[in-house]
């Protein structure tokens, strides 16, 4: 599975503390949404799901936590922990999020708004977009 990448957010150090900063083409696609999620207990799951269209770009702002993708073949895991980089998810694959720590944040800078008719919620109907068997 190599569709993913991890790019690293430019940032500028400074003694007073470090900034992060996503402009221009640090990203291949305009952002049109910003989300995070944040109190997520750590035997929860989040995501479960794969975008038609939509592109997101994911990032451990504080703590850390995994991402399993999955491309309808093969499954990785990346784990997340480090507020200048982050996990770039193309469209058109699987991504579960879990193993949260205490006080991790995940945010998320999508390229397009919120619609619920971009998202393949059902993990056999993604596998049927992707023409793989689907899964018992």
């Amino acid at each position: 599975m190599s569709d993913y990448q991890i790019i690293s957010i430019p940032k500028i150090t400074d003694p007073r503390g470090n900034l992060a900063v996503i402009e221009k083409d640090v990203l291949p696609f305009a952002t049109k949404r910003v989300y995070y999620l944040f109190d997520v207990p750590s035997d929860s799951r989040r995501g479960g799901h794969a975008h038609k269209e939509q592109m997101e770009f994911l990032i451990a702002v504080s703590g850390s936590f995994d991402v399993i993708l999955d491309d309808g073949h093969h499954r990785e895991v990346i784990s997340l922990n480090k507020p200048d980089r982050g996990l770039l998810i193309p469209t058109g694959t699987w991504r579960e999020l879990e193993n949260f720590s205490s006080g991790a944040v995940c945010l998320v800078l999508s390229s397009g708004e919120f619609d619920e008719g971009d998202y393949l919620r059902s993990y056999n109907e993604f596998l049927r977009s992707k023409g793989a068997p689907s899964k018992p």
